[in-house]
């Protein structure tokens, strides 16, 4: 039988093969030789820049370049002694290097920095943490060539450690109390809150209230009467987590960095491309990478649910009792790859009032990509024995946009039969949930054949995200809302009543 470490163990293991690491990666005799006024100079040079410091001093760090954001928060923590902030980052944004230990060695390098307490969710999380920091101090060569020896007694497994000029480091857990922690005359002037959150503390409201209101008391209470820098630092993983809540204080200082800008740039281009910002996003699905990367948590199932999600094998038969099919499209403004979703729906109607969604197209891209899926599913589809149409909501459907459609036409040596919705629609979120009856009831299917597309896939994702209030795409539910409204005005029209769906019944009662 394999006798396995115990975890303490382990992780004192591979905190010395780090401090090995940072000893080979730190080696000053790789370095060009310099006088000292040479050395005094570039000492203060990096002292003075933030992502020179981090570039010289953590090699084995900082495997690419600091962003833009990493700079302005380092600026602000500096230039701001009394601070209370909230520094919300997307997962991947190296939010723990940057706030547990490079920026504490650069203020310490600097002399402002005496004591801090380091906190996470738990005592052995915020003792890896420190120990992180511990590792750099007593190993980092080229800081202790410029700084002298730094480690003097403690251990990051106790959650304390000293300094040869008397600064102390401290880690607790979420709840601890730090009451009486001070450093001879210092009391703390750095603490940061680490990724305090987790996902079963959140869903406890009261746990929630309770760890707030210990921030705001005991812990920032630790303080010499609020002097010095109080940090939290992590990402939105609900929208009524600790650090949710914190922000909400008034005095708070801010800031929000997701994986891209609103306008679909990348924030640490540095490090990331939008290729792989995108596969990560299509690994996890819109609504988990929106949690991870965008601090935009979203409850699953507020107005739809995943159970109401039903697939049917669509066969030539029931294309022959289908009474109309409607491609509806809700495309958006920008014609770019980042901007909001273009949507458009292919969906179906039987004569027993049943709806079916055949194909659909949910994608950020440019127009002329959606113009080309237009066309090419009219082309396929053009011999079926059911009448199609094709519309387009009247707000978008400009001349710029429907010229699209006639330069493609043109090509195609067709004219796509496109026209305009005029319907005055009411409010967007109502007209979407008066819609969630046709899936509550087990009348409105999914063509299963293209349930593993991604085009599917994000429709779903969106469906399964709108929720009141929210900073949720809607573009497919949209589309669908208006499909679903003109399909069931042009059957009752020709006299084939539909079922009503403004009322919730048993599913599958039809």
């Amino acid at each position: 039988m394999i006798k396995r470490k115990k975890p303490l163990q382990e992780a004192y293991e591979k905190w010395l093969l780090q401090c090995k690491t940072i000893r080979e990666a730190t080696d000053t005799n790789r370095l060009k030789t310099e006088t000292t006024k040479e050395k005094e100079q570039r000492i203060e040079s990096l002292k003075k820049d933030y992502s020179k410091f981090v570039e010289y001093y953590f090699p084995h760090l900082a495997t690419s370049k600091v962003g833009k954001f990493h700079i302005q928060a380092a600026k602000k923590i500096l230039k701001t002694k009394n601070l209370k902030a909230v520094f919300e980052w997307a997962r991947g944004h190296a939010k723990s290097m940057t706030f547990c230990c490079m920026i504490p060695m650069w203020l310490k390098a600097r002399g402002e920095l005496n004591v801090m307490v380091l906190v996470s969710k738990s005592n052995d999380k915020a003792n890896q943490l420190l120990g992180d920091l511990q590792a750099e101090l007593a190993n980092n060569s080229r800081y202790i060539a410029d700084f002298g020896l730094q480690f003097k007694f403690g251990d990051w497994r106790e959650g304390e450690f000293s300094t040869t000029d008397g600064c102390a480091f401290f880690a607790l857990g979420r709840g601890q109390s730090p009451r009486g922690i001070r450093k001879g005359a210092h009391r703390p002037d750095y603490i940061v809150c680490d990724d305090i959150d987790d996902d079963e503390l959140v869903l406890n409201p009261k746990r929630v209230r309770k760890l707030v209101e210990w921030i705001q008391t005991a812990l920032f209470g630790a303080l010499d009467m609020g002097r010095g820098r109080f940090i939290i630092v992590g990402n939105r993983i609900h929208s009524n987590s600790v650090l949710a809540n914190i922000t909400k204080i008034e005095g708070i200082y801010h800031t929000i960095i997701n994986a891209l800008d609103k306008n679909g740039r990348i924030n640490w281009k540095e490090k990331y491309t939008l290729k792989e910002i995108q596969e990560a996003i299509q690994f996890m699905g819109w609504r988990n990478a929106q949690k991870e990367f965008f601090n935009n948590p979203i409850s699953q199932g507020t107005v739809f649910k995943n159970e109401w999600i039903e697939y049917r094998k669509i066969t030539k038969a029931d294309y022959k009792n289908f009474v109309r099919i409607i491609v509806y499209t809700d495309p958006s403004f920008k014609n770019t790859s980042t901007a909001d979703f273009k949507a458009s729906v292919a969906l179906a109607v039987d004569t027993k009032g049943r709806f079916y969604i055949l194909r659909c197209f949910v994608r950020q891209c440019t127009v002329s990509e959606m113009v080309r899926w237009h066309y090419d599913l009219f082309e396929e589809w053009h011999n079926l024995p059911v009448p199609i149409s094709f519309m387009m909501e009247t707000s978008f459907a400009q001349d710029l946009l429907l010229q699209e459609f006639v330069k493609e036409g043109e090509t195609r040596k067709m004219q796509l039969p496109i026209r305009k919705d005029d319907r005055k629609k009411p409010e967007k979120f109502g007209r979407i949930e008066s819609i969630s009856p046709l899936f509550e009831r087990g009348i409105l299917f999914w063509n299963e054949e293209r349930k593993e597309s991604p085009d599917f896939k994000a429709a779903v994702e969106q469906l399964l995200s709108i929720e009141q209030g929210t900073r949720t795409p809607d573009d497919f539910p949209d589309s669908l809302e208006g499909a679903i409204w003109q399909l069931q005005r042009s059957v009752q029209l020709a006299n084939a009543p539909l079922p009503t769906f403004y009322s919730r019944t048993r599913k599958n009662s039809y």
